[in-house]
């Protein structure tokens, strides 16, 4: 959807990545722009490669080919690209370099997601996890929860998870455990996330991290703790594992982490769900600071960002909460409903001609 404005979206490399794939995460970026009140639409892309099986100059040669192919279809007030699933700063560097060469001069706000020498925001790596720290605290206050006393499960711990996890410690919550591909590590007393985000960095992973219990990542899920933060991949909370989720609380940080059937299944039992078109917003909303700022060339400090993002999605939770009581929905109904709302408007007062 463009109807709110220029489509914005990342760019994958993976394996996995097809039509339907970018089809279905475009529609879900057009929901979380709409949902955050921002001027974008949705879009997404992808290249189906395995990029760990490729030199740095062969990742380069297929990043400039991908932006001249896509050289018509990006552009400042067009499509903004940003970093998604194994593409970052240094893929966004390269399109900056090559869209400068395609239209002969430098026009930074092409993408999101660079280098600050390039024109980069302050705060844009940790927005993702930042976002979902405010929907969680959010959501404890909402619940009447104490986020001084609350314990909380990370499963993934990535971008996404470990600055999720680093942001709701520094704020009181006690961090029991954390997970990723080598599994899951817990510890009731608490988690310490800095040593943890230390450890991954000098070990590439938290493999034999050694101050706390290993357990799978179907245990984490399943964990006694009051809130739940999935910030892996989609579909790991569905119909099989519902029943045993034992948590007040859960904040989407991936997209799609729990199924429509497990959330029917969620509502049901109390268990209070914040969706990802709200908690994992942050990204696409410092992406958006981050364009705003190249367009303006006047750049804002990581204090001015932090407050601007956490009033956005503030908003966007108050809106959606308020929808969900008043006509009785869970908070992904309610959620998928303010923003089909906002689309519908934009396109009604734009008006549908030819007919």
């Amino acid at each position: 959807s463009t109807h709110l404005g220029p489509s914005k979206g990342g760019i994958r490399y993976s394996m996995d990545v097809d039509m339907d794939e970018v089809k279905a995460l475009a529609a879900w970026m057009s929901f979380k722009c709409a949902i955050a009140n921002i001027p974008y639409g949705g879009a997404k892309g992808g290249v189906t490669c395995n990029p760990r099986e490729m030199s740095v100059g062969e990742l380069e040669r297929l990043t400039r080919a991908y932006t001249r192919a896509m050289s018509d279809v990006f552009g400042v007030d067009k499509d903004i690209p940003a970093p998604d699933m194994n593409t970052g700063k240094k893929e966004m560097a390269w399109i900056v370099d090559e869209y400068a060469k395609i239209k002969g001069h430098l026009e930074p706000g092409v993408v999101t997601g660079k280098p600050i020498t390039l024109g980069g925001s302050k705060g844009r790596e940790e927005a993702t996890g930042r976002g979902v720290m405010v929907a969680t605290l959010a959501a404890i206050k909402k619940l009447g929860m104490d986020k001084k006393t609350c314990t909380a499960a990370v499963q993934g711990f990535g971008n996404v998870g470990s600055f999720a996890a680093k942001f709701a410690s520094d704020r009181g919550a006690r961090i029991v455990a954390v997970s990723d591909v080598s599994g899951g590590y817990f510890n009731g007393d608490g988690l310490n996330v800095p040593e943890l985000m230390e450890y991954v960095k000098m070990h590439k992973s938290l493999k034999d991290y050694p101050k706390a219990q290993k357990i799978s990542n179907e245990q984490l899920l399943e964990l006694d703790c009051d809130a739940l933060l999935p910030c892996a991949l989609e579909g790991q909370i569905d119909t099989h594992n519902a029943e045993k989720i034992k948590c007040k609380l859960i904040v989407e940080g991936a997209n799609g982490p729990v199924t429509n059937a497990a959330t029917k299944i969620l509502d049901k039992r109390g268990i209070f769900i914040a969706p990802d078109v709200i908690a994992n917003g942050g990204g696409v909303i410092v992406s958006y600071f981050e364009w705003v700022q190249d367009i303006m060339s006047f750049f804002w400090d990581e204090a001015d960002i932090d407050s601007k993002l956490k009033g956005i999605i503030l908003k966007a939770f108050d809106t959606v909460y308020k929808f969900k009581e008043e006509k009785n929905v869970d908070m992904r109904l309610a959620a998928m409903s303010c923003s089909v709302q906002r689309l519908e408007k934009a396109m009604l007062l734009r008006g549908l001609y030819p007919r």
